[in-house]
């Protein structure tokens, strides 16, 4: 009896990943562009790794959320959270009568959607932050409007997900909100509760491989209390520029796959 490595490299590749994705996270944004196709790499079919790292990395939101929670801004909040369930729940159910051929087709598209996104918010956030900030004053919202807004990118998040928050973020600046605390608040709780209505979809509907997800999300959260400790102490750019390189590996190594046939 010997230990067959090579046998046991996806799930190596899978606990790496899922910790390496906790650091990115906390650090700096684009986890998913790692645990994700480590999913895939576990044999599990391309909606479902989907649905089951969507799971995986959750409680890394819901803890970041906690934290941010006191800079919500109130008036807003049930528009907020009913644009997230309706979003949320369309994009989870799209998902899930989503061809896995079609859904492996759109992956490195999406990817690469989510990596440009990334890319870019650097610069959004700077322009955010450049605006002038009239302490205490709230600006009102058309909540309406804002509602339209929203639910595209929340459907997006329980479809796929990377990048959604900047876009957030972004809409939200348009809209007139001002503090730069709040705009990142609201930007966390939308993907929570997008992914969180999602989740359950995904429960109710069997599309999670719990075996997988456990591990994932032990590890994923271990390196979020990693990548937390060191998060102050790193240089954001160089982070942003690791995020975006890996997602364009990434994105081309499923172009180049489907060039395999």
């Amino acid at each position: 009896m010997y230990w067959d490595l090579t046998s046991h490299l996806p799930f190596i590749w899978l606990v790496a990943a899922s910790t390496i994705a906790g650091v990115m996270n906390a650090m700096a944004g684009g986890g998913s562009f790692l645990s994700f196709p480590a999913m895939m790499g576990m044999g599990v079919l391309p909606v479902q790794a989907n649905a089951t790292n969507t799971v995986a990395l959750w409680p890394g939101q819901v803890t970041s959320l906690a934290t941010l929670r006191k800079d919500l801004r109130r008036d807003i909040l049930p528009t907020i959270a009913v644009t997230c369930v309706l979003g949320g729940v369309s994009g989870a159910e799209v998902l899930l009568h989503t061809r896995q051929r079609t859904f492996l087709y759109l992956i490195p598209w999406l990817i690469l959607g989510g990596t440009l996104i990334f890319g870019v918010s650097g610069r959004v956030s700077r322009w955010i932050r450049r605006r002038p900030v009239h302490p205490g004053e709230e600006h009102p919202i058309n909540k309406f409007w804002l509602a339209c807004a929203l639910f595209p990118v929340c459907f997006y998040i329980g479809y796929f997900g990377a990048g959604g928050g900047f876009i957030v973020m972004t809409i939200l600046a348009l809209f007139g909100m001002e503090r730069m605390h709040a705009l990142n608040a609201t930007k966390v709780l939308t993907a929570t509760l997008s992914n969180m209505c999602a989740i359950v979809t995904f429960i109710l509907k069997g599309a999670i491989e719990w075996r997988y997800c456990v591990v994932s999300m032990v590890f994923a959260a271990l390196g979020g209390w990693v990548g937390a400790r060191f998060a102050r102490r790193a240089n954001g750019e160089v982070l942003r520029a690791i995020v975006v390189a890996t997602g364009v590996v990434i994105a081309a190594y499923f172009f180049w796959r489907q060039a395999q046939g």
